[in-house]
């Protein structure tokens, strides 16, 4: 029988669920090929999770076994809209997912932003864990203060990096560069600041209980500004936000410890402008919010007409991430996703706008059980999943039940003959392209070389792993020679 290819672009978590859902719910004859930028595959599980939270990063086992499906192949180092447009993959594949995920900041928008010392979170996230996008961007950690402004785990994530100690980093897969710079770290107090108040802030409890076990820094949180945030009460709480005010009362009542670094957590304040000389960021001023309730219900931070100047040489921005538009494929700018229908891409002017994910409670909008069609402005045989399609929330495990949605469209679609027609759709032609195209082409085996050679690296020091964080070092070992083997120019660099 013809086999039934599929492309998914990506390999995070979204990419290797969905990878997972077809190769064990679609039929014998369906084929996933998974296309990666980087060499390496997992996505923010390698690039986004911190050193310093290995279990979170076991979900690779899981990815791992879908890996070695002998219906999965990977394809490591090729670009979309670099080395093969979206045009041509509609010539070898029925389906295409893209599972690009949010790769891009959201911006403050505030005078002073690219002051030196004023840095998006997701560069330092990307610079400690070694992403070779990253690792040749600088940080000046010689400041005594630094403001981490944003109230989620990326914050908490920046926080807590930036009060480890050398002993409880060194065990861990952080980039060499970074524990370096670490180690030199001038940073003695952190203030974590959030626009809204403690009930609303989108801290999971795990991550902000963590704060309270760091082994050099006391968590500081003022109580009557605590309680004043939560004089206005919401309606909206869920068992989450219940625990963490919780959390944030014990910290409240706990004396400092007299550890040597600080991370003070406050409420109700959003930047307005950041404030510096020649040397860069020096001050943040701060709008002093409260909360009011919108015609929702939901509460909203309105700033009250005062401000606070807090003083600060180091500021990291964690406000949320940003999908970015690929070469070919519909995007909604305002939402910084691909508009789909549940999965199902649709074309620009067709988009649920602001509903990325179809209707506001992730349907697609239409009666159950209804298919999709063109009429629709749905672009058969093309979907998405993961942040790309829904925006940049959850956790890694959101992805799974995301992916469900978009793969059961899929082979909805595919029983009903809804699908591209592809010219050549043997596994050979594609192969044989990206080849042509991509000379360090890198296949899963390649991956499975680089992560031995990282393992390997680590293991005399009890660390997980060493990453190597440069494109040709990652090239040449994924082509089984060392690192320092062959010059750059032999290796079909972009």
């Amino acid at each position: 029988m013809t086999p039934i290819r599929i492309a998914v672009i990506g390999s995070g978590p979204a990419g290797f669920y969905t990878a997972g859902h077809l190769l064990k719910d679609g039929p014998e004859t369906l084929e996933v090929d998974m296309i990666e930028r980087l060499p390496t595959p997992w996505g923010l599980v390698r690039s986004g999770v911190a050193p310093d939270h290995p279990k979170i990063k076991s979900v690779t086992r899981i990815y791992e076994k879908t890996a070695a499906h002998p219906r999965f192949r990977f394809f490591g180092n090729v670009e979309l809209g670099r080395d093969v447009s979206r045009d041509e993959l509609t010539e070898h594949y029925h389906c295409i997912v893209y599972a690009t995920g949010s790769p891009a900041d959201r911006p403050l928008g505030i005078p002073g932003e690219n002051l030196e010392g004023s840095h998006p979170a997701t560069d330092f996230v990307g610079w400690y864990n070694g992403h070779p996008d990253y690792c040749d961007h600088d940080f000046d950690l010689s400041a005594e203060r630094a403001v981490v402004i944003g109230n989620g785990n990326v914050a908490l994530d920046v926080a807590r990096m930036l009060t480890l100690t050398h002993d409880e980093l060194a065990v861990t897969d952080i980039a060499d560069h970074a524990l370096e710079v670490l180690d030199a770290s001038n940073v003695r107090e952190i203030v974590v600041v959030g626009r809204r108040g403690p009930a609303q802030a989108a801290f999971t409890n795990p991550e902000l209980l963590e704060l309270g076990e760091l082994a050099d820094a006391d968590v500081i949180v003022d109580t009557e500004e605590l309680e004043r945030a939560l004089a206005t009460s919401d309606p909206n709480m869920d068992p989450t936000s219940v625990r963490n005010v919780s959390v944030l009362r014990d910290y409240a009542q706990r004396a400092p410890t007299g550890k040597s670094k600080r991370v003070i957590l406050r409420f109700l304040l959003s930047p307005t402008e950041l404030i510096g000389d020649g040397n860069g960021v020096r001050r943040v001023v701060m709008a002093r919010n409260a909360l009011q309730a919108g015609k929702d219900g939901r509460l909203r931070a309105e700033p009250t007409g005062e401000t606070e100047d807090i003083d600060a040489g180091l500021v990291m921005r964690a406000i949320g991430y940003r999908g970015i538009a690929l070469p070919g494929v519909p995007f909604d700018g305002r939402s910084a996703t691909i508009p789909n229908e549940g999965g199902r891409v649709v074309a620009a002017d067709g988009a649920l706008a602001g509903t990325p994910a179809g209707g506001p409670d992730g349907t697609d909008g239409r009666p159950s059980g209804a298919p999709a069609s063109e009429s629709d402005g749905v672009l058969p045989g093309e979907y998405a999943v993961g942040w790309i399609k829904r925006g940049p929330s959850g956790v890694i495990g959101t992805n799974k039940k995301d992916a469900q949605q978009t793969v059961d469209a899929l082979l909805e679609d595919l029983d009903a003959d809804r699908h591209l027609d592809p010219a050549e759709p043997s596994p050979e032609a594609i192969e044989r392209l990206l080849a042509e195209r991509v000379p360090a082409l890198v296949t899963y085996e390649g991956w499975s070389e680089i992560d031995r050679h990282e393992q390997s690296l680590g293991e005399p020091h009890g660390r997980p792993r060493v990453k190597l964080t440069r494109i040709d070092e990652l090239l040449r070992v994924a082509a089984g020679e060392s690192p320092e083997a062959e010059p750059l120019d032999t290796l079909g660099l972009h």
